[in-house]
């Protein structure tokens, strides 16, 4: 599975390179995600910042806090992850008002589950997945939508984008 990943991204950036369409994020730009997720324990909130590193491809850093109370638990986790997206923009031809995407990332997560019989405090790793997109309301705000799964927003989240 990991080789055919690798495969696939590889493939992506080979064929990005004979592509001749404006990238979403151009080269050395910045642009600030902040936003909630889904899941069933609570809300999660994100902020983000994606760097423009090669044409069609954004590297980028995320912290992310999650909180979920009953009368049996309280799950707070803490997350901070970086990410590698591939936007298919050029290769696709799609209009600049849109910006679809995806790609893989890596975080560091920690979390404390304390019920009502012991405590439960941990972190480790986690690898994930995710594809998203884009619409830009002007040149430099955009709603984003993301699916995804191996880290804190296994549904998926949804916010802004602001290009810096």
């Amino acid at each position: 599975m990991k080789k055919s990943l690798f495969l696939f991204a590889f493939a992506l950036i080979f064929i990005s390179g004979t592509a001749f369409s404006q990238s979403p994020l151009p080269v050395g730009k910045t642009q600030l995600n902040l936003g909630v997720g889904l899941s069933e324990w609570g809300v999660p909130f994100y902020i983000g910042l994606d760097f423009g590193v090669i044409k069609d491809i954004t590297m980028g850093v995320e912290v992310s806090y999650r909180s979920y109370n009953d009368k049996h638990y309280n799950h707070n986790i803490m997350g901070f992850s970086g990410n590698g997206n591939y936007h298919f923009n050029s290769l696709l031809n799609i209009p600049s008002r849109w910006d679809f995407y995806a790609g893989l990332n890596l975080g560091f997560y920690v979390w404390s589950s304390p019920d009502a019989y012991s405590g439960n405090h941990s972190s480790g790793l986690g690898l994930g997945g995710q594809i998203g997109g884009r619409y830009f309301l002007t040149n430099k705000v955009a709603l984003n939508l993301e699916f995804g799964g191996g880290n804190a927003f296994s549904g998926g989240k949804f916010g802004l984008t602001i290009k810096i």
